[in-house]
C-alpha cells in the first residue's frame, strides 16, 4: 500500500495527544487492556478467571496430609460490545479549497481530534454506565449534589470498599466526581487553604488531591439514573442471609432496574441493583446482604440520581483493539495504528480511495466490564 498517511502523521498525532488530556475520569481511572498489533471482531470475548473466598477449617494433627478443601475458580468474560468509526469524506475540491485557505493539513488534524473526541466521550460513557449498574452499594442522598459543607462523603464511600475487602494501600482507588460534585469539593474553604490542605494546588490550579486514600477525578460522561416505577415489593425469603446477592421479591408492581438503589425494612444499607427484576427475582451487587432479613421486609426503591463512582481500578475493565479486517486487507490505501500515550487507548486511522474522493477512517473496537461490584461503590448526587 502507499504510504498516503506518512506526510500526515505529525497530525494524527498530535491530535492523539490532545485527546489523550480530555476531561476523562473512568478510563484513566480503570485497568485498559489496549493492543495496537491484535485486531478483534464485535463479540468476540475476552475471559478472567476468579477465585471465590477461603473455607478456614481447622488444624487436626495427624500422620497423613489432609486432602484440602475444593475450591471453585469462576470464569468471566469481557465481550466486544462496540465497533465503531467516525468517517471523513474528501473531494480534490474540498482539498483544493482548504489549501488555498487555512491548509488542508491543519483542518485535518483537527478532524482527527474531534473524531478521537467523541469514541473516547462514547468509551467513557460506556465505563461509567457498566461501573454504577454493578456497584455493590451507595450512600448519599438522591438529588443532593454532594460535598455542601465538607467531604465526609469520601470517608463513608471508603468504608463501603474497604467493608467488602477493597485494597486501600495501594494506590488504585479512585473516586469519579460529575463536574458540579467536583465545583462543589472545590468550594470547600479547608481544602483551600493552604495550611489544612497541605499544599496550593486546589486554591492556585484548581487540581483535586486525594482524599482518604481515593484518587478524585472528573468526568463529563457521569451517568443521570432515573429509577424504576416499582412500588410496595417485599422480600420474599424466610430464609434469607448475610452474603445473599439474589433477591426474591413479590406483592408489589412496575419495574426494578439495574442501577437503582434499594433498601430494607430493618436494614439502612443502600444496596445496588445489578440485575433487573424479572420473575420475581433480582440481584444487587456483592457481597450482597449485610444482614439476615424477615421474610416480607418492605422494598423501598430510591429516588432518580447523578452517579459519582468510587472503584478499584481491578474493578473495571476496557479492552479495545482495532476492528477486523479480511485476510490480505480490504480496500484501504493505507493505515496506520495511533495509541494514545496518555490514556493508552488505540485507534486505527485508514484511507479508502474511490472516484475522485477520498475516505478517511477514525475507528475502534472495544468492551468494558465490571468484574468486582464488591469494589465498586456509588456516591450518590
Amino acid at each position: 500500500m502507499a504510504n498516503v498517511l506518512t506526510n500526515l502523521a505529525a497530525d494524527i498525532y498530535v491530535a492523539a495527544d490532545v485527546v489523550g488530556r480530555e476531561l476523562t475520569g473512568f478510563i484513566p481511572a480503570a485497568t485498559i487492556n489496549a493492543n495496537g498489533s491484535e485486531r478483534v471482531a464485535k463479540g468476540d470475548t475476552v475471559r478472567a478467571a476468579f477465585t471465590r473466598a477461603a473455607s478456614v477449617v481447622d488444624v487436626s494433627e495427624a500422620m497423613t496430609i489432609p486432602e484440602g478443601t475444593d475450591q471453585t475458580v469462576d470464569n468471566k468474560t469481557l465481550s466486544i460490545s462496540n465497533s465503531r468509526a467516525v468517517q471523513i469524506p474528501y473531494t480534490g475540491e474540498d482539498i483544493r479549497h482548504l489549501n488555498n485557505g487555512v491548509g488542508f493539513e491543519t483542518v485535518y488534524g483537527d478532524q482527527i481530534a474531534q473524531a478521537m473526541r467523541a469514541l473516547v466521550n462514547e468509551m467513557e460513557a460506556d465505563l461509567a454506565e457498566e461501573a454504577y449498574k454493578n456497584a455493590s452499594r451507595a450512600f448519599g442522598t438522591a438529588g443532593t449534589t454532594p460535598f455542601a459543607s465538607n467531604f465526609s462523603e469520601v470517608a463513608e464511600l471508603r468504608q463501603i470498599l474497604v467493608d467488602n475487602g477493597m485494597p486501600a494501600n495501594d494506590g488504585q482507588a479512585s473516586l469519579v466526581l460529575s463536574t458540579v460534585a467536583g465545583t462543589n469539593l472545590r468550594q470547600l474553604a479547608q481544602l483551600q487553604k493552604v495550611n489544612e490542605a497541605g499544599g496550593a494546588d486546589l486554591l492556585r490550579q484548581g487540581t483535586l488531591l486525594e482524599l482518604q486514600g481515593l484518587s478524585l477525578r472528573e468526568s463529563a460522561q457521569v451517568q443521570a439514573h432515573t429509577k424504576g416505577t416499582g412500588a410496595s415489593y417485599l422480600l420474599n425469603d424466610a430464609s434469607s442471609a448475610i452474603g445473599d446477592t439474589s433477591i426474591a421479591a413479590d406483592g408489589g408492581s412496575g419495574t426494578i432496574l439495574a442501577g437503582d438503589v434499594i433498601t430494607f425494612n430493618g436494614d439502612t444499607n443502600k444496596y445496588v441493583v445489578n440485575t433487573a427484576l424479572s420473575g420475581g427475582s433480582l440481584a444487587i451487587g456483592a457481597p450482597g446482604l449485610r444482614l439476615a432479613l424477615a421474610d416480607n421486609a418492605a422494598i423501598t426503591v430510591g429516588n432518580s440520581y447523578t452517579a459519582n463512582v468510587a472503584f478499584h481500578r481491578r474493578a473495571l475493565e476496557i479492552a479495545m483493539r482495532a476492528p477486523a479486517v479480511p485476510e490480505g486487507g480490504d480496500a484501504a490505501d493505507d493505515a496506520m495504528t495511533v495509541q494514545d500515550p496518555f490514556s493508552g487507548l488505540v485507534f486505527e486511522i485508514r484511507v479508502y480511495r474511490g472516484y475522485r474522493k477520498t475516505m478517511i477512517e477514525v475507528a475502534a473496537a472495544w468492551g468494558v466490564k465490571a468484574w468486582k461490584p464488591d469494589f465498586i461503590a456509588l456516591l450518590l448526587g
